[in-house]
């Protein structure tokens, strides 16, 4: 039978926007490689607790898995979600910001309350978890990590999505500056994804055609992209710098978002 605790040499997971989709997909691989797994979610309460059912599962310990909710554009409500996650499982080593507002606009539509929205829920609460985890490991005298999701068209651009690209490139430079900032006690990586999943956007048509326009043939897979953050997440030498995982998609040009294509 599963323990009903973790040992305590269990490390602990907080992966935002884990109810559905690519969350779930990392939550799950993290869970199998032995994380507890902190999932939050927003709207998707319901999601959130079955992958936190299916974590539990797939560790093979109750207790591994449970849910957290949190409004990533609320300051407040950000600055909360760690500590509970560190009073549920009593600490926490690393944070997965893969939760993203994804709403289109252009340049010709922006103004400065897409891109507020954008930001707050992209960039500014990825910094702040990012913070939270720092005061936490130090005051613990251990180690982090944190991985920002982040997307190839950062190096492929197209005007399209304007505030989201945006609130990504300004992410991806926060990267780069909070792993200079919080070393030597935390590391900061991006995961860049190609086109990794369909969408209300695109027919399965397009989406298996949209997939296969990459140098090898094929963009990421969910499993592709969960498999990269493990490994960002485990690898000791890595802080800095951006892992992109898209079949190459990054070096063919690409004038409209794939969703518009």
């Amino acid at each position: 039978m599963p323990s009903a605790t973790p040992p305590p040499a269990t490390r602990t997971v907080l992966v935002t926007g884990a109810g559905k989709r690519l969350g779930r997909d990392m939550a799950l691989a993290l869970a199998q490689a032995g994380w507890n797994v902190a999932v939050h979610y927003r709207h998707s309460a319901d999601d959130a607790q079955r992958t936190a059912a299916d974590c539990a599962l797939r560790s093979g310990r109750d207790g591994s898995a449970h849910t957290f909710f949190a409004d990533l554009g609320d300051e407040a409500s950000v600055r909360n979600l760690l500590p509970a996650v560190a009073a549920h499982f009593g600490q926490v080593d690393a944070v997965v910001n893969n939760a993203s507002t994804f709403e289109h606009d252009s340049a010709q539509t922006f103004g400065f309350a897409a891109l507020e929205h954008h930001l707050r829920a992209n960039t500014g609460a990825a910094v702040l978890l990012a913070q939270a985890l720092h005061g936490h490991v130090v005051a613990r005298q251990a180690e982090g990590a944190v991985v920002n999701l982040l997307d190839q068209k950062l190096w492929n651009m197209n005007p399209d999505f304007f505030s989201y690209t945006l609130s990504k490139a300004a992410l991806e430079a926060a990267n780069t500056m909070l792993a200079l900032a919080l070393a030597p006690h935390v590391r900061v990586v991006g995961v860049a994804p190609g086109l990794t999943l369909t969408s209300h956007m695109l027919t399965d048509e397009k989406f298996a055609e949209l997939h296969q326009k990459s140098p090898l043939g094929r963009s990421s897979t969910p499993h592709d992209v969960a498999a990269t953050v493990a490994f960002a997440l485990d690898n000791r030498s890595i802080t800095g710098t951006t892992l992109l995982v898209d079949g190459g998609q990054h070096l063919m040009r690409f004038e409209r978002d794939f969703s518009l294509m």
